[in-house]
């Protein structure tokens, strides 16, 4: 069972594109769904290269989570160990547990690396020129992803069943495309994530992070 006292680490303030984007959010979110309290170690982008970080999370990334001290870092890890813990989130069912363990590791081993370089490309590249050559080959494999999750997901409310661990992981990774119009093009999808970020827990966790960056935000001269 996690412990009486559970720490997340997010950062202190990220630019407007990356505010409800960053990891930490996935976890935020799972506690919530699971009415576990936590609190925040908010770092900043020096503080994440320190050794006292990095002793508990090796490649200096966010979020890490502390239980009662132990460390556990990578968001997908952080996730299951909490569903593993609330059933609502992982059921028990053989069945529903297998295929919901499998999109839950499809979100992040299928669909984000694509959707993650399409952003680095459109956030992290300044020459236009190199954006230009690579840009069509990258959105091809980010259409190519989102055309099989539609027809895969077909009717259904959400990829098993009830909400589940999946549905949390595979939105939080859709919302990474939210500059640009490819989930408008595909209701089914744009309707999935609207349902899932519709539910009370994840407008807790969104506002606990964005309230993080709001106090820390820098002050305009």
């Amino acid at each position: 069972m996690l412990g009486s006292r559970i720490r997340v680490s997010a950062f202190r303030w990220v630019p407007d594109f990356a505010r409800g984007k960053v990891r930490d959010l996935r976890v935020r979110w799972a506690l919530e769904e699971a009415g576990l309290p936590y609190e925040t170690e908010a770092i900043d982008f020096v503080e994440k290269r320190s050794p006292n970080y990095l002793c508990r999370q090796p490649f200096g990334q966010v979020p890490l989570m502390e239980v009662d001290g132990e460390a556990m870092f990578e968001s997908g890890a952080i996730v299951l160990k909490i569903a593993e813990q609330y059933e609502p989130l992982l059921s028990r069912a053989s069945r529903q547990r297998d295929q919901t363990l499998s999109w839950l590791f499809a979100s992040l081993s299928s669909v984000e690396p694509a959707i993650m370089a399409l952003a680095e490309l459109d956030f992290f590249v300044e020459d236009e020129t190199v954006k230009a050559r690579h840009r069509s080959f990258v959105l091809g494999n980010v259409v190519r992803r989102l055309d099989d999750l539609e027809r895969a997901l077909g009717d259904r409310s959400y990829l098993v069943d009830e909400f589940s661990v999946a549905d949390l992981m595979m939105t939080t990774v859709l919302r990474i495309l939210d500059h640009t119009d490819l989930l408008t093009e595909r209701p089914a999808l744009a309707g999935y994530v609207q349902r899932c970020t519709a539910r009370p827990a994840f407008e807790r966790a969104l506002q606990a992070q964005l309230c993080v960056f709001d106090e820390n935000a820098p002050v305009s001269k």
